[in-house]
């Protein structure tokens, strides 16, 4: 009878983790297991659950955020060789640009930058201002570190890619003067208060305060 339990789980963190999969997939991948075990219950994982699963996901989630857990769920099918059990994910029709609705304008961009500062919220200001002056997403903050700063390009390695993100001068000697007020000497520039790199959750709540 087949069960999920707390070993196969670890098991499969340990796979994940020798794959060199990021922390944020990892963590996301384990989650999604467990909500599939909690959806199961009692039940064997069988295919006919598996769809039944597929359906409930439906009913509960955006179609691509119900796609990523189905993706997680079937990369722990085929670690445990339960291959046989994986689902297919929704089609979705891709947008080819993005909404009006959605998009930042250049007078928000500026009064969200302007109210971190107002509000003295340095490091918010500047995060803001590293993400749209170099494009990089809020998981890559981590690489810019004050070595890539004074270099003035960070190398980004995400999902088994890197590419080279370029440090305007301006925002360069912004970031350089950050770091010398804040005594960062080395490694990632944004931290928290116990000096560990910001997180993505941390970040977007900091951002939706300011939206307010």
């Amino acid at each position: 009878m087949r069960k999920i339990t707390n070993e196969l789980i670890e098991s499969f963190k340990t796979y994940l983790i020798e794959e060199e999969k990021s922390e944020n997939t990892i963590q996301k991948y384990i989650r999604d297991v467990r909500f599939l075990r909690e959806f199961a219950s009692v039940r064997e994982i069988s295919k006919t659950l598996a769809i039944e699963f597929k359906a409930y996901l439906a009913e509960k989630y955006e179609l691509s955020s119900a796609n990523s857990m189905i993706a997680a769920v079937n990369a722990f099918f085929r670690f445990l060789g339960w291959g046989e059990l994986c689902i297919k994910q929704f089609k979705i029709q891709r947008k080819a640009f993005c909404s009006e609705k959605r998009e930042l304008t250049k007078d928000e961009y500026f009064r969200l930058v302007n109210t971190a500062k107002q509000k003295g919220n340095e490091r918010l200001n500047l995060i803001l201002q590293t993400i749209c002056g170099t494009g990089i997403r809020v998981s890559e903050l981590r690489f810019i570190t004050v070595e890539a700063v004074r270099k003035g390009e960070a190398v980004v390695s995400c999902k088994n890619k890197t590419r080279t993100v370029f440090i305007v001068r301006g925002l360069q000697k912004k970031l350089l003067n950050y770091a010398k007020r804040n005594r960062i000497a080395t490694g990632c520039l944004f931290l928290t208060k116990a000096g560990k790199p910001m997180e993505r959750c941390s970040i977007w709540r900091e951002m939706k305060r300011l939206c307010k």
